[in-house]
Protein backbone atom coordinates (compact mmCIF):
# COMPACT_ATOMS: atom_id res chain seq x y z
CA UNK A 1 0.00 0.00 0.00
CA UNK A 2 1.48 3.14 -1.08
CA UNK A 3 2.03 5.34 1.92
CA UNK A 4 -0.28 8.12 1.16
CA UNK A 5 -3.27 5.73 0.66
CA UNK A 6 -1.86 4.31 3.90
CA UNK A 7 -2.21 7.51 5.74
CA UNK A 8 -5.64 8.50 4.34
CA UNK A 9 -6.69 5.02 5.48
CA UNK A 10 -5.55 5.74 9.00
CA UNK A 11 -7.27 9.20 8.85
CA UNK A 12 -10.66 7.13 8.06
CA UNK A 13 -10.33 5.08 10.14
CA UNK A 14 -9.16 7.21 12.94
CA UNK A 15 -12.53 8.99 12.36
CA UNK A 16 -14.69 5.76 12.44
CA UNK A 17 -13.31 4.99 15.98
CA UNK A 18 -13.99 8.44 17.21
CA UNK A 19 -17.56 9.09 16.36
CA UNK A 20 -20.23 7.87 17.92
CA UNK A 21 -22.62 6.14 16.14
CA UNK A 22 -26.42 6.72 15.25
CA UNK A 23 -28.51 4.55 17.65
CA UNK A 24 -29.91 1.47 15.40
CA UNK A 25 -33.65 0.76 15.36
CA UNK A 26 -34.75 -3.24 15.90
CA UNK A 27 -37.71 -4.41 14.12
CA UNK A 28 -39.42 -8.13 14.99
CA UNK A 29 -38.91 -11.13 13.83
CA UNK A 30 -36.33 -12.99 11.12
CA UNK A 31 -35.12 -10.72 8.29
CA UNK A 32 -33.00 -12.44 5.08
CA UNK A 33 -29.88 -10.42 4.27
CA UNK A 34 -28.67 -11.54 0.86
CA UNK A 35 -24.43 -11.35 0.99
CA UNK A 36 -22.53 -10.53 -2.00
CA UNK A 37 -19.03 -12.51 -0.88
CA UNK A 38 -15.52 -11.50 -2.79
CA UNK A 39 -12.65 -14.47 -2.39
CA UNK A 40 -9.40 -13.93 -0.24
CA UNK A 41 -7.07 -15.92 -1.51
CA UNK A 42 -4.04 -14.53 -0.01
CA UNK A 43 -3.77 -13.59 3.68
CA UNK A 44 -0.84 -11.62 3.21
CA UNK A 45 -1.18 -8.99 0.46
CA UNK A 46 0.80 -9.30 -2.76
CA UNK A 47 2.20 -12.71 -1.42
CA UNK A 48 0.94 -15.97 -2.00
CA UNK A 49 2.61 -17.60 1.11
CA UNK A 50 0.11 -19.62 3.51
CA UNK A 51 2.09 -20.21 6.19
CA UNK A 52 1.69 -17.69 8.99
CA UNK A 53 3.31 -18.62 12.54
CA UNK A 54 1.71 -22.23 13.72
CA UNK A 55 -1.12 -21.48 11.28
CA UNK A 56 -2.08 -22.47 7.32
CA UNK A 57 -4.42 -19.91 5.68
CA UNK A 58 -7.07 -21.47 4.09
CA UNK A 59 -8.57 -18.90 2.71
CA UNK A 60 -11.25 -16.25 3.39
CA UNK A 61 -14.56 -13.80 2.33
CA UNK A 62 -14.84 -10.11 2.24
CA UNK A 63 -18.67 -10.28 2.46
CA UNK A 64 -21.49 -7.35 2.88
CA UNK A 65 -25.91 -7.05 2.74
CA UNK A 66 -27.74 -4.23 1.88
CA UNK A 67 -29.83 -5.55 5.33
CA UNK A 68 -29.60 -2.32 7.12
CA UNK A 69 -28.49 -3.87 10.68
CA UNK A 70 -26.29 -5.90 8.73
CA UNK A 71 -22.69 -5.38 10.32
CA UNK A 72 -21.13 -4.79 14.24
CA UNK A 73 -20.53 -8.64 14.02
CA UNK A 74 -18.90 -9.36 18.14
CA UNK A 75 -18.77 -13.36 18.01
CA UNK A 76 -19.37 -16.47 16.13
CA UNK A 77 -19.14 -20.42 16.45
CA UNK A 78 -19.97 -23.12 13.57
CA UNK A 79 -22.65 -25.21 14.68
CA UNK A 80 -21.11 -28.18 12.26
CA UNK A 81 -17.98 -28.89 10.38
CA UNK A 82 -17.60 -25.29 8.62
CA UNK A 83 -21.08 -25.28 6.86
CA UNK A 84 -23.31 -23.48 9.21
CA UNK A 85 -23.19 -20.89 12.14
CA UNK A 86 -24.59 -18.08 14.48
CA UNK A 87 -23.57 -15.36 16.08
CA UNK A 88 -24.24 -12.11 17.65
CA UNK A 89 -23.70 -8.52 16.81
CA UNK A 90 -22.67 -5.57 19.24
CA UNK A 91 -26.51 -3.90 18.27
CA UNK A 92 -27.95 -6.82 20.19
CA UNK A 93 -28.80 -8.99 16.84
CA UNK A 94 -28.29 -12.87 15.86
CA UNK A 95 -26.81 -13.73 12.99
CA UNK A 96 -27.08 -17.09 11.41
CA UNK A 97 -26.07 -18.70 8.24
CA UNK A 98 -24.35 -21.10 6.12
CA UNK A 99 -20.70 -21.38 4.04
CA UNK A 100 -20.36 -22.54 1.24
CA UNK A 101 -17.28 -24.17 -0.08
CA UNK A 102 -15.33 -24.64 -3.80
CA UNK A 103 -14.19 -27.72 -4.67
CA UNK A 104 -10.98 -27.20 -2.73
CA UNK A 105 -12.73 -26.50 0.14
CA UNK A 106 -12.39 -23.07 0.67
CA UNK A 107 -14.61 -20.95 1.84
CA UNK A 108 -16.56 -19.48 -1.20
CA UNK A 109 -20.26 -17.94 -0.55
CA UNK A 110 -22.45 -17.06 2.37
CA UNK A 111 -26.35 -18.31 1.89
CA UNK A 112 -29.16 -18.35 4.28
CA UNK A 113 -27.74 -15.40 6.02
CA UNK A 114 -30.96 -14.26 8.53
CA UNK A 115 -30.96 -11.73 11.30
CA UNK A 116 -33.30 -11.37 14.59
CA UNK A 117 -33.50 -9.41 17.71
CA UNK A 118 -31.80 -10.75 20.32
CA UNK A 119 -34.89 -11.13 22.80
CA UNK A 120 -35.23 -9.59 26.50
CA UNK A 121 -36.70 -11.35 29.49
CA UNK A 122 -39.87 -10.02 28.62
CA UNK A 123 -39.89 -11.41 25.58
CA UNK A 124 -39.42 -7.99 23.07
CA UNK A 125 -35.63 -7.06 21.43
CA UNK A 126 -33.28 -5.89 23.66
CA UNK A 127 -33.31 -1.54 22.88
CA UNK A 128 -30.28 0.59 23.27
CA UNK A 129 -26.38 0.29 23.06
CA UNK A 130 -26.24 0.22 26.74
CA UNK A 131 -28.65 -2.84 26.98
CA UNK A 132 -27.98 -4.78 23.27
CA UNK A 133 -24.21 -4.71 23.53
CA UNK A 134 -23.51 -8.44 23.24
CA UNK A 135 -19.87 -9.30 22.83
CA UNK A 136 -18.79 -12.94 23.73
CA UNK A 137 -21.01 -16.24 22.76
CA UNK A 138 -20.44 -19.89 22.40
CA UNK A 139 -22.31 -22.97 22.28
CA UNK A 140 -22.93 -26.24 23.67
CA UNK A 141 -25.83 -28.95 22.49
CA UNK A 142 -29.02 -26.48 22.34
CA UNK A 143 -27.50 -23.91 24.85
CA UNK A 144 -25.94 -20.07 24.09
CA UNK A 145 -24.23 -18.68 26.27
CA UNK A 146 -23.59 -14.62 26.01
CA UNK A 147 -21.76 -11.95 27.36
CA UNK A 148 -22.99 -8.36 27.49
CA UNK A 149 -20.95 -5.56 28.64
CA UNK A 150 -22.23 -1.54 29.44
CA UNK A 151 -24.78 -3.49 31.31
CA UNK A 152 -22.61 -6.31 32.38
CA UNK A 153 -24.17 -9.87 32.27
CA UNK A 154 -24.11 -13.36 31.02
CA UNK A 155 -27.37 -15.00 30.00
CA UNK A 156 -28.22 -18.42 28.52
CA UNK A 157 -30.60 -18.84 25.67
CA UNK A 158 -31.83 -22.13 24.38
CA UNK A 159 -31.14 -22.59 20.97
CA UNK A 160 -33.34 -21.08 18.12
CA UNK A 161 -32.44 -21.04 14.73
CA UNK A 162 -35.67 -20.54 13.21
CA UNK A 163 -37.58 -17.90 15.48
CA UNK A 164 -34.23 -16.73 17.65
CA UNK A 165 -37.43 -16.38 20.53
CA UNK A 166 -35.64 -17.63 23.26
CA UNK A 167 -35.61 -15.77 26.26
CA UNK A 168 -32.36 -14.70 28.88
CA UNK A 169 -31.79 -17.25 31.73
CA UNK A 170 -29.23 -15.15 33.75
CA UNK A 171 -26.03 -16.25 35.63
CA UNK A 172 -24.25 -14.47 38.74
CA UNK A 173 -21.01 -12.75 37.22
CA UNK A 174 -18.01 -14.69 37.73
CA UNK A 175 -16.12 -11.69 39.14
CA UNK A 176 -17.02 -8.41 40.79
CA UNK A 177 -19.13 -6.27 39.01
CA UNK A 178 -17.39 -3.12 40.29
CA UNK A 179 -13.96 -4.45 38.05
CA UNK A 180 -15.87 -4.41 35.00
CA UNK A 181 -14.90 -1.64 33.22
CA UNK A 182 -18.19 0.39 31.30
CA UNK A 183 -16.61 -0.69 27.26
CA UNK A 184 -14.39 -2.93 28.22
CA UNK A 185 -16.15 -5.85 29.95
CA UNK A 186 -16.56 -9.39 29.36
CA UNK A 187 -15.58 -10.23 25.93
CA UNK A 188 -15.11 -13.92 25.33
CA UNK A 189 -17.22 -16.74 26.58
CA UNK A 190 -15.74 -20.39 25.71
CA UNK A 191 -16.32 -24.09 26.39
CA UNK A 192 -13.66 -26.18 27.52
CA UNK A 193 -13.32 -29.40 26.47
CA UNK A 194 -14.77 -32.12 28.75
CA UNK A 195 -11.77 -34.33 28.87
CA UNK A 196 -9.45 -31.42 29.70
CA UNK A 197 -8.50 -29.82 33.41
CA UNK A 198 -11.23 -27.86 33.05
CA UNK A 199 -13.80 -30.50 32.80
CA UNK A 200 -16.66 -28.79 29.99
CA UNK A 201 -16.61 -25.65 32.26
CA UNK A 202 -17.55 -22.33 30.53
CA UNK A 203 -14.54 -19.44 30.90
CA UNK A 204 -15.31 -15.66 30.57
CA UNK A 205 -12.33 -13.19 29.61
CA UNK A 206 -12.79 -9.23 29.80
CA UNK A 207 -11.38 -6.76 27.00
CA UNK A 208 -9.29 -4.59 29.36
CA UNK A 209 -10.74 -4.42 33.11
CA UNK A 210 -7.97 -4.93 34.38
CA UNK A 211 -6.59 -5.65 38.10
CA UNK A 212 -3.74 -3.26 40.29
CA UNK A 213 -1.12 -5.42 37.98
CA UNK A 214 -2.36 -4.01 34.96
CA UNK A 215 -3.58 -7.98 34.20
CA UNK A 216 -6.77 -8.85 32.56
CA UNK A 217 -9.81 -10.39 34.54
CA UNK A 218 -10.83 -13.69 33.59
CA UNK A 219 -12.67 -16.85 35.42
CA UNK A 220 -13.45 -20.19 35.31
CA UNK A 221 -17.76 -20.43 35.75
CA UNK A 222 -18.49 -23.71 37.12
CA UNK A 223 -16.45 -27.06 37.63
CA UNK A 224 -13.05 -28.19 39.64
CA UNK A 225 -11.54 -24.84 38.99
CA UNK A 226 -14.24 -22.34 39.29
CA UNK A 227 -13.07 -18.69 40.25
CA UNK A 228 -11.31 -15.73 39.23
CA UNK A 229 -7.54 -15.84 37.10
CA UNK A 230 -5.68 -13.31 35.23
CA UNK A 231 -4.77 -12.71 31.69
CA UNK A 232 -1.24 -10.82 31.41
CA UNK A 233 -1.34 -7.82 29.49
CA UNK A 234 1.43 -6.66 27.31
CA UNK A 235 2.40 -4.76 23.89
CA UNK A 236 -1.26 -2.35 23.98
CA UNK A 237 -3.16 -5.41 23.22
CA UNK A 238 -6.99 -5.47 23.96
CA UNK A 239 -8.55 -9.24 24.02
CA UNK A 240 -11.38 -9.62 21.73
CA UNK A 241 -12.92 -13.09 21.85
CA UNK A 242 -11.36 -16.66 22.29
CA UNK A 243 -11.79 -20.70 22.38
CA UNK A 244 -10.27 -23.90 23.23
CA UNK A 245 -8.57 -26.28 21.04
CA UNK A 246 -9.24 -30.06 21.60
CA UNK A 247 -6.42 -30.41 24.04
CA UNK A 248 -7.57 -27.95 26.29
CA UNK A 249 -5.52 -25.03 25.23
CA UNK A 250 -6.58 -21.61 24.89
CA UNK A 251 -6.57 -19.60 21.86
CA UNK A 252 -6.97 -16.05 22.81
CA UNK A 253 -7.81 -13.16 20.04
CA UNK A 254 -6.28 -9.46 20.19
CA UNK A 255 -6.14 -6.65 18.65
CA UNK A 256 -4.42 -2.82 18.75
CA UNK A 257 -5.29 0.01 16.98
CA UNK A 258 -2.75 3.33 17.23
CA UNK A 259 -2.82 6.00 14.47
CA UNK A 260 0.61 5.56 13.91
CA UNK A 261 0.51 1.60 12.58
CA UNK A 262 -3.42 1.17 12.23
CA UNK A 263 -4.96 -2.12 13.11
CA UNK A 264 -2.71 -5.07 14.01
CA UNK A 265 -3.92 -8.71 15.42
CA UNK A 266 -2.19 -11.32 17.45
CA UNK A 267 -3.76 -15.07 18.78
CA UNK A 268 -1.94 -16.07 21.72
CA UNK A 269 -1.67 -19.57 23.02
CA UNK A 270 -2.51 -20.13 27.13
CA UNK A 271 -1.75 -23.79 28.50
CA UNK A 272 -4.48 -25.69 29.89
CA UNK A 273 -2.90 -26.92 32.99
CA UNK A 274 -1.42 -23.48 33.41
CA UNK A 275 -5.78 -21.82 34.08
CA UNK A 276 -7.16 -22.30 37.69
CA UNK A 277 -7.97 -19.70 40.24
CA UNK A 278 -5.85 -16.57 40.99
CA UNK A 279 -3.19 -17.78 38.39
CA UNK A 280 -1.90 -15.30 36.25
CA UNK A 281 -1.62 -16.76 32.73
CA UNK A 282 0.53 -15.95 29.76
CA UNK A 283 1.49 -18.00 26.55
CA UNK A 284 3.27 -17.63 23.14
CA UNK A 285 1.83 -15.84 20.27
CA UNK A 286 1.10 -18.44 17.27
CA UNK A 287 0.25 -15.27 14.43
CA UNK A 288 0.43 -12.03 14.29
CA UNK A 289 -0.54 -9.33 10.98
CA UNK A 290 -0.65 -5.99 10.65
CA UNK A 291 -1.43 -3.72 7.73
CA UNK A 292 0.16 -5.23 5.31
CA UNK A 293 -1.87 -8.42 5.46
CA UNK A 294 -5.61 -9.30 5.14
CA UNK A 295 -7.31 -7.86 7.96
CA UNK A 296 -9.71 -5.32 10.10
CA UNK A 297 -10.83 -5.00 13.06
CA UNK A 298 -11.11 -8.63 14.46
CA UNK A 299 -13.73 -9.77 16.74
CA UNK A 300 -14.71 -13.09 16.38
CA UNK A 301 -12.32 -16.69 16.70
CA UNK A 302 -13.98 -19.98 16.84
CA UNK A 303 -11.96 -23.30 17.00
CA UNK A 304 -13.31 -26.53 14.93
CA UNK A 305 -12.66 -29.87 13.48
CA UNK A 306 -12.91 -29.89 9.96
CA UNK A 307 -14.41 -33.09 7.61
CA UNK A 308 -10.52 -33.86 7.39
CA UNK A 309 -9.67 -34.34 10.62
CA UNK A 310 -7.73 -31.20 10.62
CA UNK A 311 -8.12 -28.70 13.63
CA UNK A 312 -9.42 -25.02 11.98
CA UNK A 313 -9.63 -21.43 13.26
CA UNK A 314 -11.80 -18.80 12.30
CA UNK A 315 -11.88 -14.96 12.41
CA UNK A 316 -14.95 -12.19 11.28
CA UNK A 317 -14.28 -8.82 11.90
CA UNK A 318 -16.77 -6.09 13.06
CA UNK A 319 -17.10 -3.02 10.99
CA UNK A 320 -18.65 -0.99 13.21
CA UNK A 321 -21.05 0.04 10.67
CA UNK A 322 -18.34 2.22 9.31
CA UNK A 323 -18.25 2.27 5.29
CA UNK A 324 -14.35 2.49 5.80
CA UNK A 325 -14.42 -0.85 7.60
CA UNK A 326 -14.38 -4.20 6.32
CA UNK A 327 -16.40 -7.39 7.23
CA UNK A 328 -14.21 -10.49 6.59
CA UNK A 329 -14.02 -13.84 7.25
CA UNK A 330 -10.78 -15.96 7.47
CA UNK A 331 -10.08 -18.90 7.74
CA UNK A 332 -6.89 -20.74 8.99
CA UNK A 333 -5.56 -24.67 9.77
CA UNK A 334 -3.39 -25.38 13.09
CA UNK A 335 -0.21 -26.59 11.47
CA UNK A 336 0.65 -28.91 14.37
Amino acid sequence: MRPIALAFWRALLLSAVLIPLPARTQDEGVSPAPVRANTITNFRIGSSETRFGELEFVGGLEFSSTNRDFGGFSAFRYLDNGANFIGVTDTGFWYAGAIERDAEGRPAVIGTFRLAPIQSEDGVPVEGKWNSDAEGMSVSGKTVTVSFERVHRIAEFDLDLENFASKPKYLPLPMPGNELRNNCGIETIAYAPELGPLKGARVAVTEKSINKAGDVFAAVLEGPRKGVFYVKRNDGFDISDGDFLPNGDLLLLERRFSIASGVALRIRRIAAESIEPGATVDGRVILDADMRYQIDNMEALDVWEAKDGSTRVSLVSDDNHSIVQRNLYLEFRLAE
